[in-house]
């Protein structure tokens, strides 16, 4: 017989560990919502034609090929499980944009697939909660996520820090360190930094093709201090001469005082390190990153400005950030900041000493249904031994009881399973002395 397993890189989730998902699911759909974002849906699988090239060499490779889509292969186009939820929704947006009103805000919560090899934090299958806007080229965008960010990461009561970027100054540094045609190179490379270190990032670079002195010119670049304001006006310096390293420095410049006129408590700071590889980048970048656990980015994203246009509708600009649930859980686990109340179990256990009892719960259970109370009504009048200890087990905070005495009472006997405590309470007054 073959033991039962699951395929690496990927998990099941006990009811617990459900009640926390949903925690963080919840909590951000919420958010989403107050900025008036609305949920969508696509589907797990997508034409491999939509999914390559959009996510640079290396996710390229991360892709999951479906091999039997239940069609003749000569006749079906070849389909991949999605990688993200960005490039599924850039589809989605061409393919009803006669239904949509832009700027089109919408948020998505669902799984993605990546074949990785699986380790802390890096799974297979994960899910993403993204929240994009489309058809607006306003910064006000920008600083409306960051907002977000912070609302999210406040409601989880976890400390983190903001990173951000943006590609045209990426694209300026290649100009200026004279490599403009290797700005994808480069950016491949410099993500890589927290991971392999900067004589590795040096190493790669070089075999990408980038001369030493382009190579040396990056080096004060990348090892830039200071605070937000002395590393824009430095890099302001450097990318004088480049328009479009300019134009990002003045992007950047704009989002940061916008989020400092707004008053924004989460820390930002500047990294002129941080690149994304996903290739269809153009402007503003952001990762998040916890302050108290060792673990990657759990949440990134950006300005995209023609996501749209490999699918035929050119110049459609968007930008969006994706929070990863599955990191977030781990760090929420890690920093035991699950409220205690989360856990939505059952309230009430009914249990009873015969057939007849058994029908008076099953009644007076759904009158409390009713009213909202979670109850439950243990199937069958067993030992009462074995009925308590399925409460104890379910940590089932009241206990019903039900006898004759109570059943010709129109009564129960509830017993509180933490203080032991046991009062006779009429049906209609137990939603009262639960609450």
């Amino acid at each position: 017989m073959t033991k039962p397993s699951i395929p690496k890189g990927t998990r099941d989730f006990n009811a617990l560990e459900m009640a926390r998902r949903n925690y963080i699911f919840d909590t951000v759909k919420q958010v989403f919502q107050l900025y008036g974002y609305q949920q969508i849906e696509t589907p797990a699988m997508e034409q491999m034609a939509s999914l390559m090239g959009k996510y640079g060499e290396e996710g390229d490779k991360l892709l999951f090929r479906i091999q039997n889509s239940g069609e003749k292969a000569a006749e079906a186009p070849e389909k991949g499980l999605r990688y993200d939820l960005t490039v599924p929704f850039a589809r989605f947006v061409v393919q009803h944009r006669d239904e949509l009103q832009f700027p089109f805000r919408r948020f998505q919560i669902q799984p993605v697939w990546r074949a990785d090899r699986p380790q802390k934090g890096r799974y297979r299958e994960f899910y993403q909660c993204d929240v994009d806007v489309i058809g607006s080229e306003s910064l006000m965008n920008e600083v409306e996520l960051i907002q977000i960010v912070e609302e999210v990461y406040r409601r989880f009561g976890m400390r983190v820090c903001l990173h951000l970027n943006n590609r045209k100054i990426l694209a300026g540094i290649a100009e200026v360190i004279g490599a403009p045609d290797k700005m994808m190179d480069i950016t491949v490379a410099i993500d890589k930094l927290d991971k392999i270190g900067l004589d590795k990032v040096n190493e790669e670079l070089l075999e990408r093709g980038l001369s030493q002195e382009a190579v040396d010119k990056l080096q004060p670049i990348l090892s830039m201090t200071g605070d937000n304001e002395a590393k824009l006006q430095t890099i302001g310096t450097l990318l004088a001469g480049s328009e479009v390293g300019t134009l990002g420095v003045q992007e950047t410049a704009s989002v940061l005082a916008a989020v400092k006129q707004l008053e924004v408590a989460l820390p930002i700071e500047l990294d002129l390190t941080l690149a994304r590889g996903l290739n269809y980048y153009t402007g503003a970048i952001f990762e998040v990153k916890a302050l108290d656990v060792q673990i990657g980015s759990i949440t990134g994203g950006g300005r995209y400005d023609n996501l749209t246009g490999i699918f035929g509708l050119p110049g459609v600009s968007g930008v969006g950030i994706s929070f990863g649930a599955d990191r977030i859980y781990d760090c929420l686990t890690e920093l035991n900041l699950y409220p205690a109340a989360m856990l939505d179990q059952t309230q009430v256990l009914f249990v009873t000493f015969g057939d007849a009892e058994l029908q008076y719960a099953a009644v007076a259970a759904r009158q409390l249904r009713q009213q909202g109370v979670r109850v439950e009504v243990y199937p069958e009048p067993a030992k009462m031994k074995k009925q308590m200890a399925y409460a104890d087990a379910k940590q089932v905070p009241f206990v019903a009881i039900v006898g004759g005495d109570e059943m010709a009472n129109g009564t129960v006997m509830l017993k509180n399973m933490a203080t032991g405590e046991q009062q006779q309470v009429a049906i209609d007054k137990i939603e009262e002395v639960i609450r």
